[in-house]
């Protein structure tokens, strides 16, 4: 019988940039007041599931999120730095109007074709991908037939979500991930994986206040 491995991918709460639009990649913005009651709010949901690991990219907007969600289980939360969200380099602290005033034709190849595009003092998607893809098979390999929480950034979801579903990596934007929304991939021992649950806020609803 196949062991299945159940990741938990959520995405990290609201930060100040968050609610500004501005690019954050790198850069280690802390949650927002209403970013850790997001991150209370789905630990109170999934405190009903077994979870038995705890990983997060090693920027805080994660590692918080992922303590708060973690205490409810008694786990210590490991910092996966591949993990990490794109790095958007001078990109980092401008909204979407000021890099595409600044960086124009960049951004032009960056929306058409964001694999192959390298963001000036940052990184393509491709590379991105590469990373994300090794940080995730290392906690799968590391948790086999366990159920175990990631929380990670929004480009990092949709490149897992992406590359469970067969998608071109260009289009990795049509999948939408918002503040703390939960994902749940199941990973089978021969490379095959089933995507469960996409970009799921019920937790936030008023119904869960």
């Amino acid at each position: 019988m196949e062991q299945v491995t159940r990741l938990y991918l959520v995405r990290h709460g609201e930060t100040q940039w968050n609610r500004s639009l501005r690019y954050q990649g790198h850069r280690d913005i802390p949650l927002s007041e209403e970013g850790y009651s997001q991150a209370q709010k789905i630990a109170r949901r999934l405190s009903r599931e077994k979870l038995e690991g705890a990983y997060a990219s090693d920027l805080s907007r994660a590692l918080e999120t992922a303590k708060v969600i973690a205490g409810f289980h008694g786990l210590k939360v490991k910092a996966v730095p591949q993990l990490k969200e794109t790095n958007f380099g001078l990109w980092e602290g401008l909204t979407y109007s000021e890099i595409d005033e600044q960086f124009h034709e960049v951004m032009k190849g960056w929306r058409s074709n964001p694999r192959d595009t390298k963001i000036p003092g940052g990184e393509s998607l491709g590379e991105v991908a590469d990373r994300c893809r090794a940080g995730l098979e290392q906690v799968v390999k590391e948790n086999k037939g366990k159920s175990v929480l990631v929380v990670a950034h929004g480009g990092i979801i949709r490149i897992a979500v992406a590359t469970v579903l067969g998608m071109d990596l260009n289009d990795y934007w049509k999948i939408k991930q918002d503040n703390v929304s939960l994902n749940i991939i199941e990973y089978y021992e021969k490379d095959r994986a089933i995507l469960c649950l996409l970009n799921d806020t019920a937790h936030l609803g008023p119904e869960c206040l």
